[in-house]
């Protein structure tokens, strides 16, 4: 995740090597935007989460290794998916075909995922964050907020090569921000790691763009280490416990529940 603050607004460009990862010794994500790119917010700038991966990343993949190959795929897709609004200039996703789950929930398109953004997308509605409270540039900041040194990600380890590619992946990022719940309350962090753990299937095509990408994760993993941070004000949520109701899917309708 590349935080808005990272961002140029003036610079149309291609990424940096920084933000590729060459000042690290390794290239860890290669995307070429398309000639002219609109980018959401301004070019991304990756150097400061980079800095946090080579840090604290779990593996380290061997060069052109299946892990390598399709952490980069999927790091590229973050690139365009967060920071490229016009879907006509999507690479990375077969984008008439590509259709996003949540742990076996309703599907999303490509004009919908850039709509309401992934963030609301894989988090949805929850006792402690709504989805529809928030626009695509809120979660920017909310989540740019809550981990201020950046949210990286790696691959853990891959089940099964295309074209039906199954992997397992970590998130982890310093909680040294802060974090509020959607009943208001602010809690604090301490600058401790949070790690999240998750499963995806992708199908690609011949090409390795993505066409499904279905996702499989606890929500609730993610946001109850942040309701343990210090609340800076009103009531305080979750006193008797983790949160554990089922998550609701974001850009579904209000019928559609999450496995």
């Amino acid at each position: 995740m590349s935080r808005p603050q990272d961002m140029n607004k003036t610079d149309h460009g291609p990424l940096s090597d920084a933000s590729k990862g060459v000042p690290f010794g390794q290239i860890i994500r290669d995307y070429e935007p398309v000639e002219g790119v609109n980018w959401r917010f301004g070019k991304p700038n990756y150097e400061r989460v980079n800095k946090l991966y080579f840090e604290h990343r779990s593996k380290k993949h061997a060069e052109a290794s299946l892990e390598a190959v399709v952490q980069n795929i999927v790091k590229n897709w973050e690139v365009e998916s967060h920071h490229i609004a016009d879907i006509k200039q999507w690479k990375t996703m077969d984008v008439p075909n590509f259709r996003g789950m949540l742990n076996g929930g309703c599907p999303i398109d490509a004009a919908t995922m850039a709509d309401i953004g992934s963030y609301n997308w894989l988090l949805g509605e929850t006792e402690a964050y709504s989805a529809a409270l928030h626009t695509y540039d809120d979660t920017m900041q909310v989540w740019g907020g809550v981990f201020a040194d950046g949210y990286a990600w790696e691959v853990l380890q891959v089940y099964s090569g295309p074209p039906t590619v199954s992997f397992q992946w970590r998130h982890f990022g310093k909680f040294s921000g802060k974090f509020t719940a959607k009943d208001g309350t602010v809690y604090k962090g301490n600058g401790q790691i949070l790690n999240l753990i998750g499963v995806c299937v992708a199908k690609v095509t011949a090409d390795l763009k993505i066409g499904d990408l279905d996702c499989f994760y606890n929500p609730h993993d993610l946001l109850n280490p942040l309701l343990k941070g210090v609340p800076e004000g009103g009531a305080v949520l979750n006193t008797g416990g983790d949160v554990t109701d089922p998550p609701r899917a974001a850009g579904c309708g209000n019928g559609c529940d999450l496995m």
